[in-house]
């Protein structure tokens, strides 16, 4: 049976920016293996599977599979996948749309900016601090200096569903030359540290962008994420609980993607300290290709 298909970019201003999606709508009868199957097919970091009609609870029941394995939480697939519902699923149904992920269900509101862009939010689902890592360590897994990692904050594991190790920066420049080594990672993977790895520095390429990141992650070696958003949620975290930028309440605007050539805006809204932390990410969606998978 004919599914309808669609590839979308998010947190993008245009075409063929930002972390690109695929979308797979009708999913009910799919199966897990198949699911994988497709996934493995596009090799996009995540692709999507959609239940055709709301749940009882209002949410679109949606599984998300990396081209590895199937995941419980990811930012850009929500946002995606939120992009395609409303405008695909139910375009006369007013509010927020409501998905049903691994992780509970996260509602996805659309957000009219004065310029007429659109900009999606989802609220993140709880993020739990995890372990600290020796910044020394990290740094020879990422091929820096031990100087290039600010001593100022920890490297630390926070998560949500899936969870990544947040590693501050001094500078753009350590950004631009970090490269994750697996063989390096191995002993840091085998106590139990994920070998997803978000880096971020203070330092911008435009005027009005507040940080710069980078993300990568293993899925049949290593790769490197355009948008991260549940990265993002992380980060609202981790700057919460550290103080990095000596405020109780975030609003940033944070440049991705350009090591890839694919730059990339995520916005994050955070405030709230532990287990009261409310954070939101958001970005733009455009769409790309629609069809149908046969």
């Amino acid at each position: 049976m004919a599914r309808p298909f669609h590839i979308v970019d998010v947190f993008a201003a245009h075409a063929y920016a930002g972390n690109p999606l695929a979308v797979v709508l009708d999913a009910d009868d799919m199966d897990t293996a198949t699911m994988q199957l497709v996934a493995a097919e596009t090799n996009y970091s995540e692709t999507t599977f959609v239940g055709s009609q709301p749940e009882a609870d209002g949410g679109y029941r949606v599984r998300l599979f990396t081209p590895a394995r199937e995941i419980a939480f990811a930012g850009h697939p929500i946002l995606g996948t939120a992009w395609v519902v409303r405008h695909h699923l139910a375009p006369q149904e007013p509010g927020p749309v409501r998905l049903n992920l691994p992780v509970g269900q996260v509602p996805v509101r659309f957000e009219a900016e004065a310029t007429g862009e659109e900009t999606l939010w989802f609220q993140a689902p709880p993020v739990s601090a995890g372990p600290t890592c020796a910044a020394e360590r990290m740094a020879a897994a990422l091929g820096l200096a031990t100087t290039d990692i600010d001593a100022r904050a920890p490297v630390q594991q926070f998560g949500a569903g899936t969870a990544a190790m947040v590693v501050p920066l001094n500078s753009l420049d350590a950004l631009r030359r970090a490269r994750l080594d697996l063989a390096a990672y191995a002993p840091l993977l085998a106590e139990g540290f994920p070998p997803l790895t978000y880096l971020f520095c203070r330092e911008s390429h435009a005027v009005g962008n507040d940080l710069c990141a980078r993300f990568f992650f293993e899925a049949h070696g290593v790769r490197e994420d355009p948008a991260t958003g549940n990265g993002a949620a992380f980060l609202g975290a981790w700057l919460l609980d550290h103080g990095y930028l000596e405020r109780t309440k975030l609003d940033l605007r944070i440049e991705q993607g350009y090591e890839v050539r694919r730059p990339s805006l995520v916005r994050l809204r955070a405030g709230g300290t532990g287990a009261g932390r409310e954070i939101s990410v958001g970005g733009g969606v455009i769409p790309v290709v629609r069809g149908e998978l046969v």
